[in-house]
């Protein structure tokens, strides 16, 4: 998702290389793709009981993946008439010169410029995170841990939206990089005091049914991993490339605001459509 930040430099008008960073979070990342991937894996498929999974799961990530786009043109619309009004320009690319390449600055350069920056920035992050996820963990207060407490207090909020309490703590949890949502699920269930792995589907499917997931849990799972805030280094990056933490701020709101929304409309109708 940085690259993407990043790669809105080439996009002259300052007005629309804003709303394309704005917009860059609906495209489901390297990171969010694995987690999409594993719950249609699970629910998309097995629970509808068709035959051909991979097929069901590959047409359901998709349908998530369509979606992104979808909302990436409407809200890209709402901010070209609201907050980022103006004129739109005439997109030109031109190709560069041909030069023949040089190895040696290009691998320095993708080595430190590229590898090592990214790195660096992730392991600022990645610490104080892992500090935080180990505390909630492992610090009690009573006879439950904080992340009990805090899943408890999120609770009925997440319900709304078809979730629980732990889910949305995950994601908050989840911040330094999509990859660990998961992971910090399972733990979160099992009460395990640090990350766990589990590499089984069918396991992590077993884990996740024996604690409430249903189809629609499934659903608005991957709806709100794909419109939610954009991980720690993103926004670092959008600051970066903008200048300004307001756009940082915006890019972590504008997304978080939709995906609450989203799920919150497909609970409804679920409900009402089983209430008919």
């Amino acid at each position: 998702m940085q690259l993407g930040v990043t790669g809105c430099r080439i996009i002259d008008s300052p007005r629309e290389r804003l709303i394309a960073i704005l917009t860059n979070v609906f495209v489901p990342c390297n990171g969010r793709f694995p987690f999409l991937i594993t719950i249609s894996t699970i629910f998309c498929s097995s629970i509808l009981g068709i035959y051909n999974s991979s097929f069901i799961a590959t047409i359901s990530v998709i349908i998530v993946v369509i979606i992104g786009i979808f909302v990436t043109f409407i809200i890209s619309k709402i901010l070209s008439n609201t907050l980022l009004k103006g004129f739109p320009s005439s997109f030109v690319l031109e190709l560069p010169p041909y030069r023949k390449p040089q190895i040696g600055k290009i691998f320095i350069r993708s080595i430190f410029d590229r590898t090592l920056f990214v790195l660096g920035r992730a392991i600022l992050i990645a610490i104080p995170a892992g500090i935080v996820i180990w505390i909630f963990a492992n610090i009690y207060i009573g006879d439950i841990s904080i992340l009990t407490h805090v899943a408890n207090f999120l609770d009925p909020f997440a319900n709304l939206m078809g979730l629980d309490g732990y889910i949305l703590t995950a994601f908050i949890l989840g911040l330094p990089a999509n990859e660990i949502v998961l992971p910090i699920i399972l733990m979160s269930y099992l009460s395990h005091g640090s990350l766990i792995e589990v590499s089984d589907i069918s396991a992590i499917g077993e884990i996740l049914i024996q604690n409430g997931w249903t189809f629609l849990t499934a659903i608005n799972v991957m709806l709100f991993s794909l419109m939610h805030f954009p991980c720690s280094t993103t926004l670092l990056t959008i600051k970066k490339e903008t200048g300004k933490w307001k756009w940082a701020i915006l890019s972590f709101i504008i997304p978080t605001i939709c995906g609450i929304i989203v799920c919150m409309f497909t609970t409804l109708m679920w409900n009402i459509f089983h209430l008919i």
